[in-house]
């Protein structure tokens, strides 16, 4: 398959080079306020499976198109490819450098992708952009990059669009969703008869590959829940030492080992969604920016009250953790039991109980083992399963072309996706986790399968 060329192509300060960056899923275009910031033209592949199946172009904004029109019209039926042939006669002439650039890979036969800013009115420079555009004879879109909601010139800008291009469709690079990326592709089969094979398979290759990724994203939230729902923190301890300040020490501990594993599994779903360059900071209010176990975040992501009861049924579960001492038979009393079986009325606890499932075994010598997991509360792996959908949700919702992550996001949800799962849903987590607690490999194995497909479902639907 020959790789597909687009030149994205416009006025100074327009918004193209976010919409190459959105496009291409590249954060490393530059982005800048400043008009005149590109000066050359630049290659941004798109790779699939190390092939690359599509090439993007960043160009530099026009600087005199009355002039470009005035001698692209003197060409006009007497040449087959005007933009080269109005490169080669003005080789030398420095006044023209920038715009004789930006035509340098229309030259070599590239489609045109015209951005405009929708947002403001139309003039009569960027009417000369767009007929100059036109007498290149290169098939042609455009896109409005509308910067803010105000759509006043909408009208007017499309207006002008029929009369030049192919093709036309809104995009806002900063909010554009997976399924409008797909859609923009998807309308460039439009502007050339002959390239719609083409087109057709690149939008084919990447519905695949997008597919691969979510495929990889549940099988990252799965290793993810296997390896924190099975974690066992080990310590030995001197008799002689302050037991509450040691088991203060041992919890904090082994909630952050449960908040470093929450954290590689994250930044995994970044680099799957190429996002390389930059860490966006979620709004203070944002569950995601909240500690993993505090009573915030439980309340809000874990087993809502219905799904408690509904779990009580199936023969009470524990969402609350037991204490196992076995110290010479006798209890060192470092924790309460605060073992428990959730009634019809269903049961709230705190992140501070919920880091408490310790078992201690003595050891000779004056020493003891104290060992904190796994944790038997259940709330705990429908937490962070909520905690990776949220992620997933914004990680995939970030533009590539967006540059405001000194600003804070807030998340779209702040409740749990897995609140509105039924009971035979419910009843399948409950029977992995509590395999995996007990260390029952055979029925992790057994079940994992059906984890996938209730976790991959989930990622589906927030992918829509």
């Amino acid at each position: 398959m020959p790789v597909l060329e687009i030149a994205v192509i416009g006025h100074p300060n327009e918004g193209k080079s976010s919409v190459l960056s959105t496009l291409a899923e590249d954060d490393s275009v530059r982005v800048s306020p400043f008009p005149g910031e590109t000066t050359k033209c630049r290659a941004f592949p798109v790779l699939i499976d190390g092939r690359e199946i599509l090439r993007f172009i960043d160009t530099p904004g026009f600087q005199h198109p009355e002039r470009l029109l005035y001698e692209l019209k003197k060409l006009a039926g007497k040449e087959a490819n005007p933009a080269e042939a109005l490169r080669q006669r003005f080789v030398s002439d420095t006044s023209l450098r920038d715009d004789l650039e930006l035509l340098a890979p229309v030259a070599r036969g590239a489609a045109i992708l015209y951005v405009a800013d929708g947002s403001r009115p139309l003039r009569q420079v960027d009417r000369d952009e767009m007929e100059a555009l036109r007498l290149t004879e290169r098939p042609r879109m455009a896109v409005i990059n509308c910067k803010d909601d105000d759509q006043r010139y909408l009208e007017d800008w499309r207006s002008e669009f029929r009369r030049n291009f192919n093709a036309n469709r809104m995009f806002n690079a900063h909010r554009v969703t997976y399924a409008e990326r797909i859609a923009l592709l998807d309308a460039l089969q439009a502007i050339d008869q002959e390239w719609q094979p083409v087109i057709a398979e690149v939008v084919a290759a990447v519905k695949k590959d997008w597919q691969a990724r979510l495929d990889t994203s549940v099988e990252i939230i799965l290793a993810m829940l296997e390896e924190i729902l099975a974690f066992r923190l080990n310590e030995s301890r001197s008799r002689l030492r302050d037991e509450a300040a040691f088991m203060a020490r041992l919890r904090k501990k082994y909630c952050a080992s449960v908040a470093e594993k929450e954290k590689r599994a994250q930044e995994r779903l970044r680099d799957l969604f190429r996002h390389r360059r930059f860490y966006y900071r979620l709004a203070g209010h944002s569950i995601l920016d909240q500690d993993l176990f505090s009573e915030t975040t439980w309340s809000l992501l874990g087993l809502s009250r219905q799904q408690l009861v509904i779990l009580g049924a199936l023969g009470g579960a524990a969402v609350a953790v037991g204490l196992d001492a076995l110290a010479g038979g006798a209890s060192l009393g470092l924790f309460a039991s605060l073992g428990g079986v959730v009634g019809a009325a269903g049961a709230w606890l705190g992140g501070e109980q919920l880091v408490k499932g310790v078992k201690i075994i003595g050891i000779p010598l004056g020493e003891e083992s104290l060992q904190i997991g796994p944790n038997s509360n259940i709330n705990l792996l429908f937490v962070l399963m909520n905690r990776m959908f949220l992620y997933f949700q914004e990680t995939i919702n970030w533009a590539h072309g967006r540059r405001d992550y000194p600003e804070a996001v807030a998340t779209a949800g702040q409740a749990g996706f897995t609140q509105r799962w039924p009971a035979g849903q419910i009843k399948t987590c409950r029977a992995w986790f509590e395999a995996l607690i007990h260390d029952e490999s055979e029925t992790v194995s057994r079940l994992r399968p059906e984890m996938r497909e209730i976790i991959a479902a989930s990622l589906m639907e927030i992918s829509r």
